[in-house]
């Protein structure tokens, strides 16, 4: 696990939505949602929920 991923996370839970967060962190949409979902994968969790109005945490993204 990466620890700029926790970042990744935070900044997207803050802004409900992949695209609005790689703004603000300065990166292409599809890397961080590749990121998102390789520590997804790394944790064996789904930590958001996508949707076309915005990702959403899930039960064990808000424990996680």
């Amino acid at each position: 696990m990466n620890i700029q991923y926790l970042k990744y996370v935070v900044e997207v839970d803050k802004m409900g939505s992949i695209n609005k967060a790689a703004k603000n962190l300065y990166m292409g949409q599809p890397n961080l949602s590749a990121a998102i979902k390789e520590l997804e994968k790394d944790l064996g969790i789904s930590i958001f929920y996508r949707s076309k109005k915005g990702v959403f945490p899930t039960k064990e993204g808000r424990n996680f």
